[in-house]
């Protein structure tokens, strides 16, 4: 008996990520941006279960706020759910639940892991037997944090993002996370940092300046790569950067009085995650982090242990 037949539930977990190096091109005319981003995958999971039923549909469950969610045609999940069936031809729906542990609008892509886990969740559940090739392109149509979603561990993110390249990263590297009480527009955040390199110019900023737009396609700086190959946390510490995080400090000032702190309390650097306004504090070794995470959770910020790469969307059995 083939899963599809059956009334249990397929149980897929994909993880949050982490953007340890994202630059930003300039603004092109159909209004997006050309990205060169270094991903890691990292131990915070979004949890998707689906079970058969006559339509799509999708309801939220665990930790975090889901109120203001959409659970209609315009959720990520629906939308991968729905691509999948009219791909695949499958006439019949999927009742999806998903328990959030990733921050909403935090700049982690919990929205991109929802919608990875469900089409994992749902090619299992509907016999469909997609190739990954094929999964992959889905996602892309969805979004481009969703491929990375769909892949796991490290890897480099070119064009929208989408593009992606996996690079090799040695040993396990550990984060504490601060979520924020307040979620940021990723769009807002992208119009604010165009605002800001416009500001720069007038002001006769250098254009080598970090944050700053690049003479040409954007690209990931090779001493990320050579940190991570060499499983080297001071180094990759030391190279971390987002052009993102100027304009997401703009946007919620108070994230910089927490950047400070961490690094004041042990942390090697921290950053802006992805468009935030989660903030990432990578440690020298997990006794490390756990000592960072107790000194941060001490000035009353919520403090998140975890670690990365990690592997992709994947059926969890039992």
């Amino acid at each position: 008996m083939t899963i599809a037949a059956t009334d249990e539930a397929v149980h897929v977990r994909a993880p949050g990520k982490i953007n340890l190096f994202l630059r930003v091109g300039a603004l092109e005319d159909d209004g997006y941006h050309d990205l060169a981003t270094a991903y890691q995958a990292v131990s915070l999971y979004e949890d998707v279960r689906a079970w058969p039923a006559d339509e799509i549909t999708v309801e939220f469950v665990g930790p975090v706020d889901t109120s203001g969610l959409p659970t209609g045609p315009t959720n990520l999940a629906v939308r991968a759910a729905k691509l999948l069936a009219r791909t695949a031809g499958v006439p019949g729906g999927v009742h999806l639940q998903i328990s959030k542990q990733v921050p909403i609008a935090g700049g982690m892509g919990g929205g991109s892991a929802d919608a990875a886990a469900t089409l994992v969740a749902c090619d299992a559940l509907w016999g469909t037997a997609l190739p990954r090739e094929e999964l992959h392109r889905l996602a892309a149509q969805l979004g481009a944090d969703v491929p990375f979603a769909l892949a796991g561990g490290t890897a480099i993110g070119t064009g929208r993002g989408d593009r992606l390249s996996p690079a090799l990263a040695t040993g396990s590297f550990h984060w504490v996370l601060v979520p924020a009480d307040h979620g940021l527009s990723t769009p807002a955040v992208y119009r604010e940092l165009d605002v800001l390199r416009e500001e720069w110019v007038a002001e006769g900023v250098d254009a080598f300046a970090p944050g700053a737009a690049p003479d040409g396609p954007p690209a990931v700086d090779a001493e990320v790569l050579q940190a991570l190959r060499a499983g080297d946390p001071a180094r990759l510490g030391a190279s971390l950067q987002n052009d993102l995080q100027f304009a997401a400090v703009r946007l919620a000032p108070g994230l910089q009085d927490v950047l400070d702190l961490g690094e004041s309390v042990g942390a090697l650097a921290g950053m802006v995650s992805g468009s935030g306004p989660t903030l990432a504090f990578l440690a020298p070794d997990a006794e490390s982090a756990i000592e960072l995470q107790v000194g941060l959770s001490a000035a009353r910020h919520m403090a998140l242990h975890v670690h990365g790469p990690v592997p992709g969307a994947r059926i969890v059995h039992g």
